[in-house]
């Protein structure tokens, strides 16, 4: 059952618009780098201004939550707390933006031999996402629950930092693949895994809340 209600529930619906527009953004990022993986260099632009939109979106709806806090929803000690949050979410979607605006600016050459594996660090990214989104979503139903699922987001991602090491481990070692294109993939990689690392960032405040609303 809902804990809040009134303007706190009109709040709480803005957050989840504002996730599903966070998560379209990380899922449009994806089908970009599956697509630039690919050898559609033309495509993949055209799906980086979607997530360039997708973004935009997200941070319209962002500062839009923000002026509902202001206008009196939450007492005054929990507002900065739902604030925060929807920025810490917001960064999410600002890394995916981030990561897309490299590659396609700078478009290095395809790595043939870590594409899988930069498809499974996406992913794992993507996954940590979900479970804070989750965990979000579940701070107005069950406290409890949605401490399980920050932790969730903890521990995946320690799965993404993980799949982050090695494959820039393996292309720094590589000999195939150019200097130039290291030092660009190097640089979405990173940003690739920042996803998984803004989202574990938004689970902390998650289980701030949650502790602090369960006593």
């Amino acid at each position: 059952m809902p804990i809040f209600g009134g303007k706190e529930s009109n709040v709480f619906e803005a957050i989840n618009r504002h996730l599903e527009m966070v998560g379209l953004t990380l899922e449009k990022l994806n089908e970009m780098i599956r697509i630039y993986l690919e050898g559609d260099f033309e495509k993949a632009e055209d799906l980086m201004r979607e997530v360039e939109n997708y973004e935009r979106e997200a941070d319209t709806l962002r500062r839009e939550i923000e002026t509902m806090l202001y206008q009196g929803a939450f007492l005054p000690a929990n507002r900065g707390d739902y604030v925060r949050l929807s920025e810490l979410i917001d960064n999410t979607a600002d890394a995916a933006e981030s990561a897309a605006h490299v590659l396609i600016l700078a478009k290095p050459k395809v790595p043939k031999e870590l594409k899988e594996e930069i498809m499974q660090l996406v992913d794992a990214s993507l996954k940590t996402y979900e479970y804070v989104r989750k965990a979000v979503e579940l701070l107005n139903e069950d406290v409890n629950e949605a401490l399980e699922y920050a932790k969730k987001t903890e521990e995946q991602e320690e799965n993404a930092d993980k799949l982050e090491y090695d494959i820039l481990k393996k292309m720094f070692e590589s000999e195939k693949i150019t200097t130039y294109a290291k030092l660009i993939w190097n640089q979405v990689i990173t940003k690739i895994g920042d996803i998984a690392d803004r989202a574990e960032d938004a689970s902390d405040q998650v289980m701030l809340m949650a502790i602090k609303r369960r006593g």
